[in-house]
């Protein structure tokens, strides 16, 4: 029972160094090797995807797409689910990180990237478009803390993750640093005042490996 959890590659607004949230940015270029080389070494180790599970914003669905024809398994069922969405960083989105830490201060900067139940200062307004137009609108926040992300994170986990796993497939869920940074948290029990040391680099794929009952037997990090 293996689950390979691997962040999307280097974006636009990772380069540029930009609050995203749900922000929809493409990859780089460098971004889109990240991926090709994260599909490769899924596949050197000898792993084949079963399903894979991704957010609706294109850097995570392309990094998906890629690992996946990378590792020889562009076959298999995709399922592309909001709760995957990287956190929603509010009236940050698309701000400079530097700009707002000059502003605000780094360490009100560091609560908000890395805080469990900090929330940043909230949007006025969303403009999303039709992807998210089968939601309760309840549902859609206008900025969420990390407890929040978790929150809508883990039904996922619960409803579809785990039941694929205890059908003794391997799953690839590719998302944000958040969304898998609330999983990682999860899967390894990690107290809230340590979830800021939990680190998700760019395409780098982390495969946890369970027994019949979900407990991890191995983590590795390729």
């Amino acid at each position: 029972m293996n689950l390979v959890l691997v962040r999307h590659g280097e974006s636009e607004a990772n380069f540029e160094n930009y609050w995203t949230g749900w922000l929809d940015v493409d990859l780089t270029e460098k971004g889109i090797e990240q991926a090709k080389t994260a599909g490769n070494k899924i596949k050197n180790h000898g792993l084949l995807i079963d399903v894979a599970f991704e957010s609706v914003l294109k850097r995570s669905i392309k990094t998906a797409q890629m690992i996946l024809q990378e590792a020889e398994a562009s076959f298999v069922p995709e399922y592309k689910t909001w709760r995957l969405n990287e956190r929603h960083y509010g009236a940050l989105v698309g701000k400079n990180k530097d700009i707002i830490a000059e502003h605000f201060g780094a360490q009100q900067v560091k609560k908000w990237r890395r805080g469990f139940d900090e929330v940043p200062p909230l949007a006025k307004d969303n403009h999303f478009d039709r992807r998210y137009n089968h939601l309760d609108p309840r549902l859609i926040p206008t900025g969420e803390s990390l407890h929040m992300t978790s929150q809508r994170v883990l039904p996922l986990w619960q409803d579809q993750i785990a039941p694929n796993l205890l059908d003794e497939k391997t799953v690839l869920v590719c998302g944000h640093g958040n969304s898998l940074r609330a999983l990682v948290q999860f899967l390894e029990n990690v107290p809230t005042n340590q979830v800021d040391q939990i680190e998700i680099p760019n395409a780098t794929p982390m495969i946890y490996t369970f027994n019949s009952q979900l407990k991890i037997i191995q983590k590795e990090i390729l």
